[in-house]
């Protein structure tokens, strides 16, 4: 069971965020907290394909990040807090909303690209061209 024709398609949404295999689902995608094995455990998925980049940390930056500046922020407005208050408030929040999502959100985008084939784009490879139409009268056809 080697080929893709053989395996149903998952939603990458279930697989990804429970960092499973996107092809069988059974196998792990992580070895370590954020990274990736080199293949399936199960089924033999290569796991190369693969290459989220930062989009798990600009997705944490935008739901996460944004709101514990608004409540730093707050919190100094409000009561005018000494640092000591932010260290015990607002870091913890800070940590509690950034580092978890990081492993599901790799795991959804990873899921993602094999689910709709996504690949990086190949910029260096020129597309062949067809030589221009001659017509009859030996003229070029786009010269009118």
């Amino acid at each position: 069971m080697s080929s893709d024709q053989e395996w149903p398609p998952l939603p990458p949404f279930s697989t990804g965020l429970r960092g499973r295999c996107p092809r069988c689902g059974q196998g792990h995608l992580f070895s370590g907290f954020l990274t990736l094995r080199s293949h399936c455990e199960v089924c033999g998925l290569d796991y190369s394909y693969a290459d989220p980049a930062d989009g798990p940390a600009f997705f944490v930056i935008c739901f996460a990040c944004i709101p514990t500046v608004i409540l730093a922020l707050w919190i100094e407005a409000k009561f005018e807090a000494p640092y000591w208050v932010h260290l015990v408030t607002t870091l913890p929040f800070l940590l509690l909303t950034c580092i978890p999502p990081l492993r599901p959100l790799k795991g959804w985008l990873v899921a993602s690209q094999y689910f709709y084939k996504a690949e990086e784009a190949r910029f260096g490879t020129a597309t062949p061209t067809q030589p221009p139409v001659v017509s009859p009268a030996g003229k070029n056809s786009r010269s009118t």
